[in-house]
């Protein structure tokens, strides 16, 4: 298909890799005779790195079919992450290789994850737009501080590290955003 027929979601075939396009910035040329150019943010399938390669909108790529299936994180296999199914309980086992950070995110019982299935394989999973995950490491709010509000880092449950506001204390349970990993507010 060509590159200006490509949407969000999408997965295709780049560079003898598999690819799913997360974002999409389209320029227009500066004077006459210019070509349209397109900018895709996408992340290989497995293993979520990222790339970033422009394209002419006449540019042919190969989309490959995917299947997304709802899943619920069920529980570790060895270093292994395995999903269940929501509709018929197949069991998707994935490595932490192909999850990349979304590795990060995953906790007990996370609903709403969509696990993509190329040939039958899991090869990747895409998480809802927000987590909750809960601060178990992070400095003291300074006292009689300046009133700046300064982020400060947060060890979480999970293992990763984000930076939060200074008000946040270790036990809290807050979201994060599974596209930035940015902190999101208190969780409920």
């Amino acid at each position: 298909m060509k590159a200006s027929d490509i949407k969000k979601g999408n997965v295709v075939e780049y560079n003898n890799g598999v690819y799913q396009i997360r974002d999409i910035e389209r320029s227009s040329p500066q004077g006459r005779g210019g070509n349209v150019r397109f900018r895709f943010i996408m992340y290989s399938v497995p293993g979520g790195a990222k790339l970033d390669a422009a394209f002419d909108a006449d540019d042919q790529l190969t989309e490959v079919e995917l299947l997304r299936r709802q899943s619920t994180f069920s529980y570790m296999d060895g270093d292994a992450f395995v999903f269940m199914d929501d509709e018929d309980f197949t069991p998707y086992t994935l490595d932490p290789a192909a999850l990349g950070e979304a590795a990060g995110y995953i906790t007990e019982g996370l609903t709403g994850i969509y696990v993509q299935v190329i040939d039958e394989q899991p090869v990747a999973v895409q998480l809802p737009q927000h987590v909750t995950l809960e601060v178990v490491e992070t400095p003291p709010e300074l006292k009689g501080g300046t009133a700046t509000k300064r982020p400060k880092p947060a060890k979480l449950n999970t293992g990763i590290e984000i930076m939060v506001p200074e008000y946040i204390t270790n036990g809290e349970r807050i979201l994060v955003n599974t596209t930035t990993g940015e902190f999101g507010g208190r969780a409920d």
